[in-house]
């Protein structure tokens, strides 16, 4: 079996394969920003700077292991749609409370 036909979409759309560092890297970078944006959408709290700068520190070194698994394992594309669901979720939630006002309003 090759090992090209077993890569994810991610690491094979950044030639992991033929161009590692820099596959890589690019790899790394999407977890992180797809780990942020999940991480911000459906946890983050309002907290102190010091507490949010750890927390994206520790975000950032979680993001080193999962790049390594997302080579071969569909991690970034799990988190694309982790962030599409938790989009959806939001705009809906926003609709919602803004419905919930206008009814508010009008009685």
């Amino acid at each position: 079996m090759n090992v090209v036909d077993r890569l994810s979409f991610f690491a094979s759309l950044y030639k992991v394969h033929t161009h590692p560092e820099q596959g890589m890297w690019f790899l790394y970078v999407t977890v992180l920003i797809l780990s942020a944006i999940v991480y911000r959408l459906g946890f983050a709290k309002k907290l102190p700077l010091l507490k949010n700068v750890i927390i994206y520190v520790l975000l950032a070194l979680g993001c080193t292991i999962l790049t390594f698994f997302a080579v071969f394992l569909p991690v970034a594309e799990g988190l694309v749609v982790a962030a599409l669901v938790l989009i959806i979720y939001k705009v809906r939630l926003h609709q919602a409370k803004k419905r919930e006002a206008n009814a508010e309003i009008r009685r």
